[in-house]
Order: structure tokens, then C-alpha cells, then sequence
């Protein structure tokens, strides 16, 4: 499986892109500003988009990709989501006044887009790539996503937005993972904000990471961090992982993710 990093920045700057992955040539993880970096032969391709939740950081893109090349396929795009994700969406975006109803045009038999609820726990078979969805800890309705290739394959995870959450560490502990992709929005100056809009500051990150079994080593990347403070929260994380919590002979394999970044697993 093919990951494809098209924007991973908590916000918008000269060459930063909010969070959206394309797996593949397929299915779409979230839909940030990042999707505008495709070509519109890769936005075709598009079958499947996964929502990990409705900030419009991670759905900015979603209605206008949808304009450029909905009417230019045959089936309708899936959007997959958790409910609450979904009634935002109609609710906010694709409501006739923000944007069209794509759900029911060009008919309501025959959509551009059509809208798939989800559960914690679930695990979806999508273009031949198995999707678990993962509990994540934020101010709306959210999950994160665990995705192989195939059964018993390396699994991409990605906690989406979210801050401390022992249900995830419960869950990645017992998978395969061959990449951990975890948010931290904010540094620690900040940590009393970033506790508050439930996202990670490095000091909440190095409690996280804590839980992760011992013997079990993969690289994780750092997503969602703020343009300016990006450098300040890696410059952090690194002297965390350098010291406590984790003990003299404890570290991480952590790295600085970056869009147009692509991996195989």
C-alpha cells in the first residue's frame, strides 16, 4: 500500500496543506487543503473518502474536489464517517446554501456523493485495503484509522485529532503497525489551550507514547503541528524523548512528517 502525503500542517501558509492522505490511488483519508495539490486525473480516481471528523481543516477541500470532477464519473464518491460527522456536514456544508446537496444531485437515485456511517470498532473492506476505525478524544465527534493492505499486513494508523486516549493505546498495542502517524498540534506554552480543544502539546504526547507496549518499535510522525510553532514542538519532543518518561534506555524512532512525503507499506 501506497501513503501519500498531501497536507499535514494544523493550518494554511506557503507550502503548508491541511491534513488529507491518499492510499494509494483511491481512498482518500481526510479532505484538508492538501487535495488541491492532485491533478484532476487523480481526483478521479478517488472511490473512497474516510472523514476522521468535520473540522474544516480536515473536510475544507472535500466540496470543491467533489465540484471538479463529480459529474466526470459514473458512481457516486463514498464519503465514509461517523454519524455526527455526516449530519455536520449536511448540516453546515452540503446544505444548498454553503454548497449544493451533493447527496441529491444530480438526482437523488443517481448522486455525486453518497454518505456512509461508521462505528468505533468497525472494520471496512475498501478497495481491497481493511480499515479498522479507531476511538479518538476530541471537541466533536471523531475517530482515528488503522489501514493494511491485507489481513495480518503492516497496519498505517492515524489517531486523527485527538488528545489523551488510553481506548487507542489499548487497541494499537494489540496490532500490527508499521506506522504511527500522531498529532500534536500545539507546544507546551501552549498546553493549557491544547488540553482545552482536546489536541496533544509535547508533554501530553510523551505520556501517550508511554503507553505503547515495551519491545514494540516503529516510527512514529508528528502531524498537525501549528506553521508557527513547528520547529518549537519538534525541538520539544526531542528532548523529551531524549530523557524522561521512557527511562534511560527508552526512546522513539520520532520524525517531523511533511507533505508530498510517500511510503510503502
Amino acid at each position: 500500500m501506497k501513503v501519500r502525503v498531501l497536507g499535514c500542517s494544523g493550518a494554511i501558509a506557503k507550502g503548508c496543506r491541511t491534513t488529507s492522505f491518499l492510499l494509494d490511488h483511491d481512498v482518500l483519508v481526510d479532505a484538508g487543503t492538501g487535495v488541491g495539490d492532485l491533478t484532476l486525473d487523480e481526483m478521479r480516481g478517488i472511490d473512497h473518502v474516510l472523514l476522521t471528523h468535520s473540522h474544516l481543516d480536515h473536510v475544507a477541500a472535500l466540496p470543491l474536489m467533489v465540484d471538479a470532477i463529480a459529474a466526470q464519473r459514473t458512481t457516486p464518491i463514498q464519503i465514509h464517517a461517523l454519524q455526527g460527522t455526516i449530519d455536520a456536514l449536511k448540516a453546515h456544508i452540503f446544505n444548498n446554501t454553503i454548497w449544493p446537496d451533493f447527496s441529491r444531485i444530480p438526482t437523488p437515485e443517481a448522486p455525486f456523493v453518497s454518505f456512509h456511517p461508521l462505528a468505533v470498532g468497525q472494520t471496512l473492506l475498501l478497495a481491497g485495503k481493511y480499515v479498522e476505525v479507531l476511538p479518538a478524544v476530541h471537541t466533536v465527534p471523531a475517530v482515528g484509522y488503522a489501514v493494511a493492505a491485507g489481513a495480518g499486513a503492516g497496519c498505517w494508523v492515524f489517531t486523527g485529532d485527538t488528545e489523551r486516549n488510553p481506548a487507542l493505546w489499548a487497541r494499537i498495542n494489540q496490532l500490527n503497525v508499521a506506522m504511527l502517524v500522531i498529532e500534536t498540534a500545539f507546544s507546551n506554552r501552549e498546553r493549557d489551550l491544547a488540553r482545552r480543544s482536546l489536541h496533544l502539546s509535547p508533554h501530553a504526547l510523551a505520556s501517550e507514547l508511554d503507553c505503547i507496549d515495551k519491545g514494540r518499535n516503529y516510527p512514529i510522525y508528528i502531524t498537525h503541528t501549528k506553521p508557527a510553532e513547528t520547529d518549537l514542538i519538534m525541538a520539544e519532543i526531542q528532548r523529551f524523548d531524549q530523557t524522561a518518561p521512557f527511562g534511560p534506555n527508552v526512546t522513539h524512532d520520532i520524525r517531523w512528517l511533511r507533505a508530498g512525503q510517500e511510503f510503502e507499506l
